[in-house]
């Protein structure tokens, strides 16, 4: 597939000066950066002889992988076929799918949640046999699950118990990565922070970037505040090509009441039954979609966001009513719970819904073996774009990619670091420099954070014009100007400085589609256009 090049500037290479002589250093074989289900499956297939480090900059427990509800895709009924899958992948993809990539990680699918039912996890099941549900996209019930509508715990809890039982496995919580350490172009491993030792070079044969998502950016969002696109900017800053940055997800059935925390309402719920109803209780998608409430999720968010307008109206509604109560209780017990919180009862209250920043599609470029751009560094999961998910990611894939790619990133990095000398690398490079500042006034970050992200979610959300681009454009240039220009000396400048970054590259990404396809909405440019089914690619102006 082809691709045009745009360019954005980083503003500076690393983002805190260093002198190596004054830093300590630690050497390790293999590097992989994050613990969410990409990065514990990559250590999981490390070779058992490598001293391999997990750096995490929450608690292993804190990730996109943990919060999933829904479950992992995978051909698994006899009656279903994986061209069924693949083209259920091809369709929500809107023409941005890589049908090599689609059909390898279809057919690995089985093998995959096989394994991960050997490494413990335990999925909920009918007869003895896995219980299998249908979500929006999907053709076939294909879709398996865990504790009800908690599965991305139940497998992290599998995986993570045999990441800490491997003894070539150490792991690093609470520890922040601040940027790639490159050496003629090549990856030599990071440079991280944590509270107990300071900063740290960690020198890697090989180095796997897992580090998830961005929906922390928007305002809106069903992520975790630690999905700040980390990754995404100091690949970006390392010179790694990232590509599709224009395609956020958005969920359409995000938890929306005042004072609360933005829950995800899974997909299956919708494909159990549930029927979306606006404020005056009229049932809507049958207007957008011959699919209903089963439509992909950029037809479902889009029709929301019309349908609140329409009605002058915050919300939607999710009515569970089509749905046996007991079934309710028994197969969401955690979005029971959340919404009883609040006094509502999902067995016989409308819950009410909006659509929230869920899945960043757009990321790191990477080929089949999981390499990037960069030698030395492989990448897998969210802050990837594999050409698994093209426009708009089909329910429940994301899990799924992220096994097939953990585990091809863990087994390739092992190879080759396998053939490396221990005396891989002189680990003396030029030190980096601070950054002269005009005033010692401190930065409200928050305040500055808080502003990024609803400008993100105004102008640069489900729906996208030229105009409120370039103004969103202009005025995060302006911020980037004197945030990203100082020397900040801890994990919440340092995360600013990454949505700052990542910000802009999404805007300018999202400026140069100028067509409507999947998630990238464009209401000045509505037509999807066939000759525009082409990647769009961000290079790093001044990368070093």
């Amino acid at each position: 597939m082809q691709s045009t090049t745009i360019e954005v500037p980083t503003l500076r290479r690393y983002l805190v000066p260093f002198e190596p002589k004054r830093i300590p250093h630690l050497f390790a074989d293999v590097l992989i950066l994050g613990a969410g289900i990409a990065g514990t499956r990559a250590a999981l297939a490390v070779d058992p002889s490598l001293r391999t480090v997990l750096v995490t900059k929450d608690h292993a427990s804190q990730s996109n992988s943990s919060w999933a509800q829904g479950g992992i895709a995978g051909v698994l009924d006899p009656v279903d076929e994986f061209a069924n899958h693949v083209q259920d992948t091809m369709q929500a993809g809107k023409g941005m799918c890589q049908q090599d990539v689609v059909e390898l990680v279809v057919r690995e699918a089985p093998e995959r949640i096989r394994e991960l039912i050997n490494f413990g996890t335990e999925f909920d099941q009918i007869g003895g046999e896995i219980a299998l549900t249908l979500e929006g996209g999907h053709s076939h019930p294909r879709v398996a699950h865990a504790l009800g509508d908690a599965t991305g715990k139940e497998v992290m809890r599998a995986m993570h118990e045999r990441v800490h039982a491997a003894e070539n496995i150490d792991v690093w919580q609470e520890t922040f990565t601040i940027d790639l350490l490159t050496r003629n172009g090549e990856c030599m491993g990071a440079l991280v922070w944590n509270k107990y030792h300071g900063r740290t070079f960690v020198w890697a044969k090989q180095t796997i970037l897992c580090t998830g998502g961005a929906g922390a950016l928007y305002r809106e969002t069903t992520n975790p505040q630690i999905a700040t696109a980390d990754g995404h900017a100091l690949a970006f800053r390392a010179g790694c090509e990232v590509r599709d940055m224009e395609f956020m997800q958005f969920h359409p059935t995000v938890l929306y009441i005042a004072g609360s925390s933005r829950h995800l309402i899974t997909e299956a719920v919708r494909g159990e039954g549930a029927h979306l109803v606006d404020g005056n209780g009229y049932r809507f998608m049958g207007d957008y979609s011959e699919q209903g409430e089963l439509a992909p999720r950029d037809v479902v968010s889009q029709a929301i966001t019309q349908q609140m307008a329409r009605t002058s109206h915050p919300c939607v509604y999710l009515d569970l009513s089509p749905i046996e109560p007991e079934k309710i209780r028994r197969r969401f017990p955690h979005i029971g719970k959340v919404c009883a919180e609040f006094g509502l009862d999902i067995t016989r209250d409308r819950v009410p819904v909006r659509p929230g920043a869920h899945y960043m599609i757009g990321g790191v470029t990477t080929d089949t073996d999981g390499r990037t751009s960069v030698p030395g560094l492989w990448a897998a999961g969210e802050v990837t774009s594999t050409g698994l998910h093209g426009a708009n990611r089909l329910a429940s894939n994301s899990l799924l990619e992220g096994v097939v790619f953990g585990l091809r990133c863990g087994q390739n990095a092992s190879a080759a670091a396998l053939e490396q000398p221990d005396n891989f690398c002189a680990p003396p490079i030029t030190s980096a420099p601070g950054l002269p500042h005009n005033s010692d006034e401190a930065l409200d970050l928050t305040d500055i954070r808080n502003s990024l992200r609803s400008l993100m979610w105004r102008n640069v959300g489900i729906s996208r014009v030229e105009h409120e681009l370039v103004a969103a454009r202009q005025q995060m240039d302006f911020w980037a100007n004197y945030v990203c220009r100082r020397d900040l000396n801890n994990p919440a400048g340092w995360e600013l400085q990454n949505m700052m970054l990542i910000s802009r590259v999404m805007a300018s990404a999202a400026l140069a589609r100028t067509e409507s396809r999947g998630v990238h909405l464009r209401s000045d440019f509505p037509q999807t256009l066939a000759e525009s089914a082409t990647h769009i690619t961000v290079a790093a102006s001044d990368a070093g």
